[in-house]
């Protein structure tokens, strides 16, 4: 490979591994907003035609399932966009990336943390192991198998509490 193959190789890598974030950022930008009005031709080209989305583990298995198929994927998200919403706040995090690219195919691990009060009252503080497997088609990378592992869950009663921060005394240090 000559010296500017390589330089090509690595802006390419860079720029795939960019453009793998901007996709699945607006992926979760767009649940986060799960409505009827949601975009949901542009959510659903996120994904490649045959993509799959699945739960792992006892609980998201259970809780989540599996969907096979971009119309599949849409769908079950559309569940989501109810009126009034399902969802009062909703808000993604995603945190410890790793992504790797080879030619058309990336993969990448994020942990993801899940804030969400529901319009039916309560709300809900998760966190998941997200794999996500990529593939670039017509230039353009897309999800194509998004697998979601729950690490933690658990109710909360409230977001904003009033309860005193637990700090190490830092007093003689202030002046």
């Amino acid at each position: 490979m000559t010296e500017l193959e390589q330089l090509q190789h690595r802006v390419d890598q860079l720029e795939s591994v960019n453009a793998i974030r901007a996709c699945l950022h607006r992926y979760m930008d767009l649940c986060d907003e799960l409505t009827p009005d949601t975009p949901w031709e542009e959510l659903g080209e996120l994904f490649t035609e045959q993509a799959v989305w699945e739960g792992k583990g006892s609980r998201y298995a259970k809780s989540f399932g599996g969907y096979h198929g971009r119309d599949n994927i849409v769908a079950m998200l559309g569940k989501y966009a109810t009126f009034p919403p399902h969802f009062a706040l909703n808000v993604h995090y995603l945190t410890s990336e790793c992504v790797s690219v080879n030619g058309s195919q990336a993969s990448g691990s994020w942990n993801m943390l899940q804030v969400s009060t529901f319009s039916a009252g309560g709300s809900h503080l998760n966190s998941a192991r997200l794999s996500i497997r990529f593939e670039r088609e017509e230039g353009i990378w897309r999800i194509a198998h998004f697998q979601t592992e729950n690490r933690l869950s658990r109710p909360v009663s409230s977001w904003n509490s009033d309860a005193e921060l637990l700090v190490p005394d830092t007093s003689e240090l202030q002046q």
